[in-house]
């Protein structure tokens, strides 16, 4: 039942999303616009080390919304600042004096883009109860079955099976990824301390009963995933 629940959840929360950001950008006026970008993303999105994420092809409403999250952050002050947008330091002033067109196109551009595969890593991880598994098989698990016993709905439902996510609805690509971003993504919703996944709180609760063991290993299999 808990399952259902949450699955009609995360579909209200697509249409919510879907409803919520337009884009209208032009990619090749974003790619005028990108060099900035590039030092840390890569001239194609594709950055060239875990620090920074990969962005390209990751769907444009979802890029818009996160540069939008980001640039709302960065120009917020005060009180105001824990409870705006998208907290990334990194990305500070680097969206000052982009107007939303700017977004747009910049957006257009990287969701043009293709995704290279960072693969994942033959790895074993511990889970609660002490024993030792394989961590492919547990994320292939994760990903596509989720875990019933504690109430984690499977990521297909929303990223698809083979991880393109749903452009149309806002949710990003994730397969190729770096592990160690999603890792960091899936602790930050898990412990709400990133917020910008809308009212219906989509990701907060998805990752919420997730283990570290399921973290990592879930991220190590998108990472391969394709």
């Amino acid at each position: 039942m808990k399952k259902h629940v949450l699955s009609l959840l995360l579909a209200m929360g697509a249409a919510a999303l879907t409803q919520s950001v337009s884009a209208a950008g032009d990619a090749s006026a974003g790619a005028d616009k990108s060099a900035v970008c590039a030092a840390c993303h890569g001239a194609d999105g594709n950055s060239p080390a875990p620090t920074f994420p990969k962005i390209a092809g990751l769907g444009e409403k979802y890029i818009l919304k996160q540069l939008r999250d980001i640039q709302a952050w960065d120009q917020a002050s005060g009180d105001d600042k824990a409870t705006t947008g998208r907290a990334i330091p990194e990305m500070t002033g680097q969206l000052s004096g982009l107007s939303d067109q700017d977004l747009q196109d910049l957006a257009a551009h990287y969701a043009a883009q293709t995704m290279q595969l960072t693969g994942s890593k033959e790895m074993t991880v511990k889970i609660n109860s002490g024993e030792v598994v394989d961590a492919l098989e547990l994320g292939q698990r994760t990903f596509r079955a989720g875990n019933q016993e504690t109430g984690v709905p499977a990521c297909t439902g929303c990223h698809s099976p083979t991880g393109v996510g749903n452009a149309p609805a806002g949710y990003p690509r994730l397969g190729g990824q770096y592990a160690e971003y999603i890792e960091k993504q899936l602790h930050a919703f898990r412990a709400g301390e990133r917020t910008n996944d809308g009212d219906q709180m989509i990701m907060r609760l998805a990752a919420k009963n997730l283990s570290d063991s399921e973290i990592k290993a879930l991220a190590n299999y998108i990472a391969g995933l394709h």
